[in-house]
């Protein structure tokens, strides 16, 4: 599982035996109880209780439902052959072609099976009622950042895309509990995005973040966290597969946002698409 991998050496020694056997056995542990998991792990079912939690689920059998929805999904892919090529120096077209596409849909597949939906329902809802929203990002994050300000500006929301840190703090200083932020940082650790999250954070304003999967400081700043997967290719990319599973997380908010309040968002919805028309008649 990637939470898994990606948490392993953060673990206590008895949450780490259990860790190394799902690691080892993971086809072999679909459908067990909780107490034989404990027992094949030379655990205790507390400490696979405890072991659960600390990957986001509320319980076991949360855990074991996902685990099985997560080795279904890679089985279909391997059996379709959609296993992620690297892009080596020198490739034609030809392979380039199948390797980017490859990867960006993995970084999509990925982001489907880690994000918590009653967390994407919180994150909607509350950038529905915002009244203001920020959302900071630097280098290639802002290019998410960008399409999120683009598709908020749509249904009427006042927001604001910053990626200069000056204006980050500026504008993070003047927040208020009615307000949000919507922080990009694949990393989780870039310095001007924590800096202006956390002087938001002082000012009241609720916090919705998106990162890499695993342990990364911007999640410590947040009350919504969005931790994804983006497998990106060893040759220097820039940022391919992460931007991708960015921006799909941005169009996961977006749509729940509209679908949940249809009936408020829909006169801006038809109003922005109108004078879209009108710019390009």
């Amino acid at each position: 599982m990637l939470k898994l991998n990606e948490i392993m050496d953060s673990l206590p020694a008895s949450e780490q035996k259990i860790a190394v056997y799902l690691v080892s056995n993971l086809n072999d542990v679909v459908g067990i109880s909780v107490e034989e998991l404990a027992g094949r792990s030379d655990s205790s079912q507390a400490a696979v209780v405890r072991f659960c939690k600390k990957l986001g689920y509320r319980g076991y059998r949360e855990f074991s439902l996902k685990l099985a929805s997560e080795l279904a999904v890679a089985r279909q892919s391997q059996s379709v052959g959609r296993e992620c090529s690297d892009i080596k120096i020198g490739d034609r077209a030809g392979s380039v072609i199948q390797s980017v596409c490859q990867h960006n849909m993995r970084a999509i597949e990925d982001t489907s099976t880690l994000i918590d939906p009653d967390q994407v329902e919180l994150a909607a809802s509350r950038l529905f009622g915002a009244r203001r929203v920020d959302v900071y990002a630097v280098a290639a994050s802002h290019l998410a950042a960008l399409d999120a300000q683009q598709k908020l500006v749509r249904i009427g929301k006042q927001v604001s895309a910053y990626s200069d840190p000056h204006m980050q703090m500026s504008s993070a200083a003047l927040l208020g509990p009615e307000d949000v932020v919507l922080a990009f940082s694949w990393s989780g650790e870039a310095k001007e995005v924590l800096r202006a999250c956390e002087t938001a954070r002082n000012a009241g304003a609720f916090i919705i973040s998106i990162s890499r999967l695993g342990q990364v400081t911007l999640s410590s700043y947040s009350d919504v966290h969005f931790g994804l997967s983006a497998p990106e290719p060893s040759l220097d990319s820039g940022a391919m597969s992460s931007r991708i599973a960015q921006m799909t997380m941005v169009d996961i908010l977006f749509s729940c946002l509209v679908s949940r309040y249809y009936n408020e968002t829909a006169p801006y919805l038809e109003r922005s698409r109108q004078a879209a028309r009108f710019v390009h008649a």
